[in-house]
């Protein structure tokens, strides 16, 4: 904003026709301040079989257990083009002054449901071995479907009762000098299971892409997982493939090498007699106390007009073994179009 324009008026009628004279001549017009609306405040994600309701509030009521928390909000964003950021917070429960109840890192997420689609992952993210995080994320890309009665849910993998506790908040930033196009549709493509299980090795859905679209673009986030801390497929990374209408579109292996940079958010994590750290070591699209943002990929000449097929493959997921451990991934897509 325009630092005559902005600057506080504290001196009479001078002062107030100088700055109306300002403005006339063209000076840029103040843009409208963010709009912060809030999600889920300081909920208790949990797992209690027995009593899943015990942390329920008049706005937001658990299902899974007590994993996942849910509430509602009418939306009515600021008119135009605006950014959009979700604001996570995260906090483990102490269990003592020395301890936390949940010590482990956890996969979770903040999603968004709305009828005809699947569920549109807005964030993913990782617990740290027992410490608190926050992010924030740019979801602009969701941005048409935010509004209206929407449906939002926060999920956390944990297996202990109380274990964290959540903060999620929608920001609505507008931008008034054109710089942000601004999507003008979008669609949950794929959340299998609810995202809260193991992925089959094929998952296929189907979207019809309207017409008048200029560009569509894929944003897929996946992340690999064992269940037994060793090998695939958390620290040995997997092809993923995506096809349209059974054409290869996209292939990649999501992979993070920089885990190191989060050591001081994981006050629990283990040394190992090498020196190592267990949270450093390189992972399949994570890190313990890091979202993990989606690879985005432009697929406009094959998302045409009209209706089409979209599947997803990880190749060679490691089979259960006698003892029933074995790999899987967490994945969702969604797409989203501009005119």
């Amino acid at each position: 904003m325009g630092a005559l324009v902005a600057r506080r008026i504290r001196t009479g009628m001078a002062t107030s026709l100088l700055a109306l004279a300002i403005v006339g001549c063209g000076s840029p017009v103040q843009t409208p301040p963010p709009l912060v609306t809030p999600l889920f405040g300081n909920v208790t994600v949990h797992f209690t079989p027995a009593d899943s309701t015990r942390y329920d509030t008049p706005v937001a009521a658990a299902r899974d257990n007590g994993r996942v928390m849910t509430t509602y909000r009418e939306l009515a964003p600021p008119r135009g083009p605006a950014r959009v950021t979700l604001r996570l917070a995260v906090r483990p429960i102490r269990q003592d002054i020395r301890s936390v109840v949940d010590r482990w890192d956890r996969a979770g997420s903040v999603r968004l449901v709305r009828p005809g689609m699947a569920p549109v992952e807005l964030c993913r993210f990782m617990t740290a071995y027992g410490g608190p995080i926050e992010h924030e994320v740019d979801i602009t890309r969701v941005a048409p479907l935010l509004r209206g009665h929407c449906a939002f849910e926060v999920f956390i993998d944990t297996w202990v009762t109380p274990a964290w506790e959540v903060d999620v908040a929608l920001v609505f930033t507008p931008v008034v000098d054109g710089s942000l196009p601004a999507p003008t549709w979008a669609h949950g493509l794929l959340l299998p299971a609810g995202n809260l299980t193991a992925v089959v090795p094929v998952t296929a859905t189907s979207v019809t892409v309207p017409a008048g679209l200029r560009r569509v673009e894929l944003a897929a986030i996946s992340t690999g997982h064992c269940t037994d801390g060793t090998d695939a497929d958390e620290f040995i990374t997997k092809d993923n493939v995506i096809s349209v209408d059974g054409r290869e579109v996209l292939r990649w292996r999501p992979w993070r090498d920089d885990c190191g940079r989060f050591r001081a958010l994981n006050p629990y994590c283990a040394r190992w007699s090498d020196g190592s750290w267990s949270s450093d070591y390189e992972r399949s699209g994570w890190c313990p106390g890091d979202v993990s943002l989606p690879e985005v990929v432009d697929l406009t000449p094959w998302l045409t007009p009209g209706e089409h097929t979209v599947s997803w493959s990880v190749e060679g997921i490691r089979p259960a073994n006698a003892e029933g451990a074995h790999g899987y991934w967490r994945v969702s897509a969604m797409v989203t179009g501009w005119r």
